[in-house]
């Protein structure tokens, strides 16, 4: 390499920075430079006089605190409930949906799409109507059918679930989107070859289809799973204080009470983020470690 295009090298390097300046300085100053302040604001006392290092004392709160495992334990349950359904259901009709041809994929992607372009506020308010005991339309078809109407976010036994279906509706979109976009990079020859093996649909879904869609699986997996854990809109615009006995209350709606109620507990609520971010992270890496391995055809 010649002395000239030696120096020239810098200055490509000097000029990629440049471009990323316009998206960098905003993630550093919105995104970067508030989680590592939340992070540290969990190791003091914040009052309106006087700000205090206490170390881990927010956290040693934490240990006893009944409210906040109450919250892990109901967002746990929202995972359950949510990620492997949005999973499943994604990976069924895109697989459906692929064969149709180009413009049913295209209507499809769009229609399972509308709901993440409306956003949560408007899909809460539209299913606290369908939920409503006295006007909504699931009591108006359960008891035109059934007999039978409830309160659904009002009862302990369906509250939970009730709002993991507001989640599940509008979180299959990106999922379908990917799936779609991943089953088309399949080289056909392959489900030719297993077809002349003498593999029925059946098969060439579990031995072909599914290796090679992991990546996508892995992606749509660690997306939903970070998304669900942080739920807090359907909390909080369709139940009153977190649900029946706290039944719906969520890490994320934990932290929101705790912070910007009188109680303005700024510092413990930060604590909760600190713990959530940690949580996510291990539970990202695991699935890596689990999904990530090398794709290959059995």
């Amino acid at each position: 390499m010649s002395s000239a295009a030696i120096e020239t090298v810098p200055r490509f390097r000097r000029g990629g920075w440049m471009f990323l300046l316009p998206a960098a300085i905003p993630f550093v100053a919105f995104v970067l430079w508030p989680l590592i302040h939340g992070v540290a604001l969990g190791f003091f006392d914040v009052q309106l006089r006087e700000t205090r290092f206490i170390g881990l004392e927010n956290y040693h709160r934490l240990i006893g605190d009944e409210t906040f495992w109450a919250a892990v334990k109901n967002t746990c349950g929202f995972v359950v409930l949510v990620v492997p359904t949005v999973w499943v259901l994604s990976l069924g009709v895109s697989a459906v949906v692929f064969p149709m041809g180009r413009w049913a994929r295209s209507f499809f992607r769009f229609a399972f799409y509308v709901p993440v372009v409306a956003g949560g506020v408007c899909l809460a308010m539209v299913w606290l109507w369908i939920f409503d005991q006295r006007y909504g339309l699931l009591n108006h078809v359960t008891g035109s059918l059934l007999g039978l109407e409830f309160d659904w976010l009002g009862r302990t036994d369906t509250a939970l679930p009730s709002l993991a279906v507001v989640v599940i509706s509008w979180s299959l979109g990106q999922p379908i989107i990917i799936f779609l976009a991943a089953l088309g990079g399949i080289p056909p020859e392959l489900y030719e070859a297993a077809r002349i093996d003498g593999a029925g649909p059946l098969r060439r879904f579990w031995h072909v289809t599914l290796p090679l869609l992991r990546p996508a699986s892995l992606f749509v997996l660690v997306t939903q799973t970070i998304g669900v854990f942080q739920v807090f809109v359907v909390v909080l615009l369709l139940t009153v204080n977190g649900g029946p006995a706290h039944g719906t209350r969520t890490i994320v709606y934990g932290m929101y009470e705790t912070a910007f109620t009188p109680m303005y507990d700024f510092d413990y609520a930060a604590a909760q983020g600190s713990v959530l971010l940690v949580a996510l992270g291990t539970i990202a890496i695991l699935q890596f470690r689990l999904l990530g391995r090398k794709t290959r055809l059995d």
